[in-house]
């Protein structure tokens, strides 16, 4: 997988569209007042979410509609899913050294 999806995601105005798209097509004036971006700010990050492959736009007579695209977040999720197993390692040892800590703490006398 290549960088470009982190670099594409890591802007927070693409992250608040893709996030608007979530429930499903939406035409960019909708968009516009979930993302809390100008209509031309809007246009300019779906253009660069299109070309990476994330959205899709069909037009509807007048209107263009936006979705998003599942595959690229697929790829994301299965190259992230080999450092999921590796935190969730860390976390469960963490876990357990806090179980045993609370154990101590409950057995000390108070005084």
């Amino acid at each position: 997988m290549q960088l470009d999806a982190f670099q594409t995601l890591a802007d927070p105005t693409r992250r608040r569209i893709v996030e608007a798209l979530l429930g499903g097509e939406r035409q960019v004036n909708d968009i516009v007042e979930d993302a809390g971006v100008h209509q031309s700010g809007v246009s300019r990050h779906l253009k660069i979410l299109n070309e990476a492959g994330f959205v899709v736009m069909r037009p509807d007579g007048q209107r263009r509609l936006y979705s998003l695209k599942p595959e690229p977040f697929r790829e994301l999720d299965r190259w992230l899913a080999q450092y999921r197993s590796l935190w969730e390692a860390r976390l469960d040892r963490f876990g357990a050294a806090l179980e045993v800590r609370q154990k101590a703490i409950r057995k000390e006398p108070e005084t």
